[in-house]
């Protein structure tokens, strides 16, 4: 057991980090006063590649998390949410078929122009929280319309649920996958998490009936279907009657998903389901918690349904949330246990996860706690397509208000 640490220091800390470390990081390195917007790409070393692609859910999550800082943090953020917010609706948005492309290059030209659902949540919850900080109207308008959209064109009406992807004119497509890492299945966990994750923060600024019925069924899916109920962890690839298409478990997106289910069923507003996501959020970390916590109290990344790791590493996204999840589950439950281990994630990001160095965070670690180079894993950046401050952004945000109640 660590040492006991009062919430005021916690606080403090929490509060530093996303003040005087994440934040600052990218309005100093990020921002491209050249051409606009923000750089696609800042490596380990912190050298910017002007020229990178620059991808929807990087600058979405950007967006969410200069508008989330202009609430909670300090209204002079409110200049780099309105950069952040006016790049998302200039270069992105599809003036043709609406919706917003997947990437663009460094002028802001469309690279892929195709509709990857999970960028249109991302931009619902970054418009979402930019109109919570600033009551923005056009930002309003567009997050209503992409929600339309998403339900005329992704919408499952026989099975439920919603499809990975469209064409750029919300045709089918034939290769749906989010990344090359992942199946090509119609339907997956991953997104779905983040519709409803997204749709959460719409209702807060916009309690639309449709809107509501379709967040209420959506978080019944996630509970019945997309969570397996005998094991407590998420299935993450399905065909379109949810069959589940792997065995593979997500540590990160358990101790993820925990919180967000809650959260979801409290902005709803119904307390059967409530009462359902909050028994199987404390499931889901106590399977996090029994699996996948390291002996330095880093959550490991991925296993197969026997148990048995296919990725040991520590990713830093998987480390915010897992600070998150174990609150979430403490608050729920009132045991010390899932506290302190939430406290060590905390430690463990503050002594190894962070970049001493260069700032912000490193995104990935190896099983014994030392950072990936850049030349031993392309996705250890700074900044990249996938690499932004929104998880760890978040975990202090949300630590913020969880440590003040």
């Amino acid at each position: 057991m660590t040492a006991a640490v009062s919430q005021t220091d916690w606080a403090a800390r929490l509060k530093r980090e996303v003040a005087g470390n994440i934040l600052p990081f990218w309005v100093r390195h990020a921002v491209d006063r050249e051409h606009g917007g923000f750089y696609g790409k800042i490596d380990c070393d912190l050298h910017v590649d002007a020229k990178a692609p620059r991808a929807a859910v990087i600058n979405a999550r950007i967006l969410w998390t200069c508008a989330a800082a202009c609430r909670l943090i300090d209204p002079d953020y409110r200049g780099i949410a309105d950069r952040a917010f006016a790049y998302i609706t200039d270069k992105f948005w599809d003036r043709e078929h609406g919706g917003i492309y997947w990437m663009v290059d460094y002028l802001g030209n469309p690279l892929s122009d195709r509709k990857q659902i999970y960028a249109q949540a991302f931009a619902i919850y970054g418009l979402s929280e930019y109109v919570r900080a600033t009551g923005n109207g056009d930002a309003l308008q567009r997050a209503q319309e992409l929600f339309r959209l998403i339900e005329t064109h992704s919408s499952d009406p026989a099975d439920k649920g919603y499809i990975e992807a469209c064409a750029r004119d919300w045709g089918a497509l034939e290769d749906l996958r989010l990344s090359e890492k992942d199946l090509n299945s119609p339907k997956s966990m991953n997104t779905h998490l983040h519709i409803l994750e997204a749709y959460t923060n719409l209702l807060r600024v916009w309690r639309d009936p449709a809107l509501l019925a379709r967040q209420k069924e959506l978080l019944e899916i996630t509970l019945d279907r997309i969570i397996d109920n005998r094991t407590a962890h998420f299935r993450l690839f399905f065909d379109m009657r949810w069959n589940s298409l792997t065995d593979h478990i997500s540590y990160g997106h358990d101790i993820e998903g925990s919180w967000l289910i809650v959260e979801a069923a409290e902005v709803v507003g119904d307390r059967a389901l409530l009462d359902r996501a909050r028994s199987l959020a404390v499931r889901m970390a106590e399977a996090v918690a029994k699996e996948a916590v390291d002996k330095d109290g880093s959550i490991f990344y991925e296993a197969n349904s026997a148990g048995v790791l296919i990725d040991p590493n520590k990713h830093w996204w998987a480390q915010a949330e897992a600070v998150v999840g174990f609150y979430n589950a403490y608050q729920l439950t009132g045991e010390a246990r899932f506290r302190e281990l939430s406290y060590r994630a905390w430690q463990f990001i503050e002594e190894r996860v962070v970049d001493r160095v260069h700032g912000e965070w490193h995104a990935k670690l190896k099983p014994d706690g030392t950072p990936f180079a850049e030349h031993e894993d392309p996705d250890a950046c700074l900044a990249g397509p996938w690499k932004c401050p929104y998880h760890n952004s978040r975990v202090c945000y949300e630590m913020l208000e969880r440590l003040a109640k």
